[in-house]
């Protein structure tokens, strides 16, 4: 098989609300479609892909490099002994002539086409990504269903933490049991809406999370940690910059509770330093890198080998991102759980439109790759690309 043509867009998924550190006022994401020269009912199989909330679209490194040395490549550089489809063997080739470093918007250049490569590849398979990921780089088996926690409590304006408690009452409606929250605008604020949320939870703090989006400085950070200890949360999330190791270690030596961490973290070095100098603790920590804004799951393979030579298991990840890439790969290589984003960054945002979360969890189901097509208001964008 080859890649007949690449067309690369951007779309926007901006919206009002703002975490302690950025608002998403002028977000934008990067979209593809590879179109194949296999033809199933009539139609080309095409595969899709786009980068994770949080850094914007990477049109120009796509247009500019990425995508001009995937398609110049001859055919059989793209392909695995057997004749199939390779993401590493395309990934290879994308990086072609880059030097060491510099990760950050290259990454997520090159996570957007090794996205679409494997939905590609699962689909020519006939399988939902998930099997074919067990198949090739796991075990042959995928968890059956993975945890699933809602992400919200965003700050807005003219918000009430009434406004705030009713959300979070939403996503336990819709089967949720553990929810996040942004922190880290003031204090005093911020102590009175996690209260806000834990009436919801009827008290229960482990069943919330925080997040404060690598906002804080060192004494902010052990500030807030000697105020919210009490609440015995689910995890303390990115508090600082995520490449200040020096920082997450000495909150790691005062806060006892779980920290969460490396969703702005790209790249199998960083992901290592992370590990060797920053403090965390396997035994209670969690590790969040984004597998669509880290070079793909090619190199997020690469940080699951790392992690258990360090003594981490799988299931101390939980991917940031809220999609349903990252909800796949979570399955096939037995990680903690994924994030969830119900409602936010849409249209990328979400899972299946038929998806059900029960008990916390949600079930994969059956569409061949990713499962784009089960989403119909993004399918209809990502098609239009190659209209």
């Amino acid at each position: 098989m080859r890649i007949v043509s690449a067309h690369e867009g951007t779309i926007p998924i901006s919206s009002s609300m703002s975490n302690a550190f950025i608002d998403f006022s002028q977000m934008d994401c990067s979209v593809l479609a590879l179109v194949s020269d296999v033809v199933v009912d009539g139609k080309p199989l095409v595969g899709y892909g786009f980068n994770s909330n949080g850094r914007y679209s990477a049109g120009e490194i796509l247009r500019r490099r990425i995508l001009p040395r995937l398609m110049a490549a001859p055919a059989d550089d793209l392909l695995d002994e057997a004749g199939g489809l390779s993401p590493s063997a395309a990934w290879d080739v994308m990086m072609r002539n880059e030097k060491p470093g510099g990760h950050g918007e290259r990454s997520v250049a090159v996570g957007v086409v090794d996205m679409a490569l494997h939905d590609l590849a699962a689909k020519v398979a006939g399988v939902p990504l998930h099997r074919w990921i067990a198949e090739h780089y796991g075990d042959g088996t995928s968890d059956e269903s993975v945890f699933v926690y809602a992400a919200g409590g965003y700050y807005a304006p003219g918000k009430t933490h009434a406004d705030l408690q009713a959300e979070m009452r939403g996503f336990l409606d819709a089967g949720y049991e553990v929810v996040k929250m942004k922190i880290g605008n003031d204090l005093v604020d911020d102590l009175r809406r996690i209260e806000a949320v834990l009436e919801v939870l009827g008290g229960d703090g482990s069943r919330l999370a925080v997040d404060v989006n690598g906002r804080f400085d060192l004494d902010a950070a052990l500030l807030y940690a000697r105020e919210i200890e009490q609440y015995g949360l689910f995890w303390y999330e990115e508090v600082g910059d995520p490449l200040d190791f020096h920082l997450n270690a000495t909150l790691a030596e005062h806060y006892r509770g779980p920290i969460a961490t490396g969703e702005n973290l790209f790249s199998l070095q960083d992901a290592r330093n992370l590990v060797r100098y920053a403090g965390l603790r396997p035994d209670r920590d969690w590790i969040q890198v984004d597998p669509a804004l880290g070079y793909g799951l090619v190199e997020y393979r690469r940080i699951q080998d790392m992690l258990a030579q360090h003594g981490w298991s799988s299931r101390r990840c939980i991917p940031h991102g809220g999609h349903q890439f990252s909800l796949h790969i979570a399955a096939a290589l037995k990680l903690g759980g994924n994030e969830s984003y119900p409602g936010e960054f849409q249209p990328t945002g979400g899972f299946a439109d038929d998806a059900v979360v029960e008990g916390g969890r949600v079930r994969l189901d059956d569409r061949p790759g990713i499962g784009f097509e089960g989403k119909a208001a993004f399918i209809e964008v990502l098609r239009a690309l190659h209209a």
